[in-house]
């Protein structure tokens, strides 16, 4: 029986003085069951709300939907001061009705370890030419 290894690439691409220490535990933990099952049931309920438009309107009106997800998903400011709102895409998705654990729970800009973005690195992320999050945080 071969014995199971976890592979950990201690220094490849991750620079510690921009992002912090890099753990293991990050990588082994999966999500949490209840955070895997909401998943689940918002594609499940997506799925459905697909199948009563495909049959009410037509394919033509999801293929037009698709369209459109696809536009708003991809509209995003420059990394900097203001964070993207996606506001088009949450009112097209409805996420706006959504009221999730960040609505109530805390907001990371108002943390006093944050640290805002910095355009040019997160630039440098967005176009392929630098590795790591676009936005390093202090955790």
């Amino acid at each position: 029986m071969a014995s199971k290894r976890i592979t950990h690439d201690v220094v490849g691409g991750h620079d510690a003085l921009r992002f912090g220490l890099d753990g293991v535990k990050g990588d082994i933990v999966g999500v949490h069951p209840l955070q895997s099952l909401r998943e689940k049931m918002k594609l499940d309920l997506e799925g459905k709300k697909r199948s009563i438009l495909d049959l009410t309107y037509g394919s033509a009106f999801n293929l037009r939907n698709d369209f459109e997800r696809q536009i708003l998903s991809r509209f995003q400011r420059p990394p900097g001061v203001l964070p993207s709102s996606m506001l088009g895409y949450e009112a097209l998705t409805g996420g706006l009705e959504d009221f999730g654990f960040e609505d109530y729970l805390n907001v990371p800009q108002d943390s006093e370890t944050h640290r805002p973005a910095e355009m040019h690195h997160g630039m440098e992320v967005c176009l392929g030419l630098s590795k790591g999050p676009v936005c390093p945080s202090l955790n």
